[in-house]
């Protein structure tokens, strides 16, 4: 049975099938989840692994090993750039979740973490970021019932984590 959790742990500690990076569309290591991921992983395997694969538009998300981490894949998903959201931002966060799933699914993944795609340097408005992160993984557990994957969403702070739990509760 499919479910959604949120706990307070660093992504880079989970041991499911795979963790979503909070990548850049040059699927470059940077910082904050992205950083500590390369950092956990293996920088230089997880560069080159992301090298050939050349990039990645913005909503959309692609597959690598997991290397040095827990988890057996890393899945980069590039979420939107705050502009305000007058640039289909929603829609490409959303995507980022939906095409996160897909590719998890794609590749037998039945237990996936995430952050909170979008609501660090990218500057989306938090409540709203968890607002559309939990509606995309609900879609898409009510989307495929016959696949089971435990969606676990792993944050750092009190505050994400309260803020969280209330938007769960709302939707």
């Amino acid at each position: 049975m499919s479910s959604i959790a949120i706990k307070q742990v660093s992504i880079t500690d989970l041991a499911t099938d795979a963790i979503v990076n909070a990548a850049n569309s040059g699927l470059e290591g940077g910082s904050g989840v992205c950083g500590a991921i390369f950092r956990e992983a293996g920088w230089d395997k997880m560069q080159q692994a992301c090298d050939a694969i050349g990039g990645c538009p913005t909503g959309n998300a692609v597959i690598t090993p997991g290397f040095d981490l827990p988890a057996k894949y890393v899945i980069h998903a590039v979420g939107p750039i705050w502009y305000g959201g007058s640039r289909n931002e929603p829609e490409l966060l959303y995507g980022a979740y939906e095409n996160s799933l897909r590719v998890a699914m794609e590749n037998g993944c039945h237990s996936i973490g995430f952050p909170v795609i979008s609501s660090g340097i990218y500057g989306y408005p938090k409540r709203d970021a968890w607002k559309v992160a939990l509606t995309a993984c609900s879609d898409f557990i009510n989307s495929n019932p016959d696949y089971d994957i435990e969606i676990i969403f792993a944050v750092l702070d009190d505050d994400m984590f309260a803020m969280g739990e209330e938007v769960k509760a709302e939707i």
